[in-house]
């Protein structure tokens, strides 16, 4: 009986926040250790389900990098990165495609689809819905194929929503020529898309717990932070590496009028729903 007043219990905490959240958008970047393993795999799926289910327009945007590197090493291509980034020649670039596009993209649609939601698959090419420039490195460092986003039409994704699907967005944009296409950075591509949907919240999500005053220490997350605090840290070298980014990425979809960005663990099984059904908050939530 404890166990059935427990679920109970935990069903009614999150009704307010079923009932603040319905009908509102949220972008989720779907990637890194929440793709881990299979149990973990299915964990989001559920999440993500679930959320759509309760009233929630889920919009999916998603990595692959394993998966591409995978398909480099079966054609005997070694990665190479600059500045972090994934250094992107012609033949790079059509492995992209075909492993984000084709592969994971579909893969995450059938999942949803198995579990009982509705999901589409969608490219970033598909309607010109991401339009992108050559994006120098630091230094001019040449990056081949990787571009920054210059352009969004949003009309495949509200398309999709509106007839009650979930979209699943990989992140490849169109360039300026025919036939020209960018790899772009999922985090980046989320956050311009959250902006411009007008999304409640961006979430993204990684392999770390959050914001950590002390990287080698999760007890040190810092749960919240504001603008001004996020640049702080930024400038303390508390956020350094790979989560600058991130953050920017969080700075940038505040600023453009998101209300809430989060950096969530994906490793933790049902971080979403704990993260947005509940009081607890389980990762680093950016705001105001």
């Amino acid at each position: 009986m404890t166990a059935y007043l427990e679920k109970a219990r935990t069903l009614s905490e999150a009704l307010p926040f079923i009932q603040r959240y319905h009908g509102k958008t949220m972008v989720i970047k779907y990637g890194g250790g929440a793709m881990q393993t299979d149990d973990l795999c299915r964990s989001v799926i559920d999440d993500i389900v679930l959320l759509s289910l309760v009233g929630i327009s889920v919009v999916v945007v998603h990595g692959g990098g394993p998966e591409i590197n995978d398909m480099l090493a079966k054609v005997g291509k070694e990665p190479r990165f600059v500045d972090g980034l994934r250094y992107t020649d012609a033949e790079t670039m059509d492995i992209v495609q075909m492993v984000l596009s084709g592969r994971v993209s579909k893969n995450i649609v059938r999942l949803i689809n198995e579990e009982g939601g509705k999901a589409v698959s969608l490219s970033g090419v598909d309607g010109r819905m991401l339009q992108a420039r050559k994006l120098e490195g630091q230094n001019g460092a040449d990056l081949g194929f990787v571009g920054e986003i210059t352009g969004l039409d949003l009309e495949p994704v509200q398309l999709a929503v509106s007839g009650g699907y979930i979209p699943v967005i990989s992140p490849v944009a169109c360039g300026s020529s025919p036939g020209e296409t960018y790899n772009i950075n999922a985090d980046t591509a989320a956050a311009h898309i959250a902006v411009g949907l007008a999304a409640e919240k961006l979430i993204l999500m990684t392999d770390v717990r959050g914001i950590l005053r002390d990287h080698k220490d999760d007890t040190t997350l810092i749960s919240e932070v504001n603008l001004s605090d996020a640049q702080k840290l930024k400038d303390e070298g508390i956020v350094a590496g790979g989560m600058i980014p991130k953050v920017d990425c969080c700075i940038q979809a505040v600023c453009g009028g998101v209300e809430k960005a989060h950096i969530l663990d994906g490793r933790i099984p049902h971080s979403l729903l704990i993260e947005i059904l509940s009081d607890q908050g389980i990762g680093t939530m950016v705001t105001r």
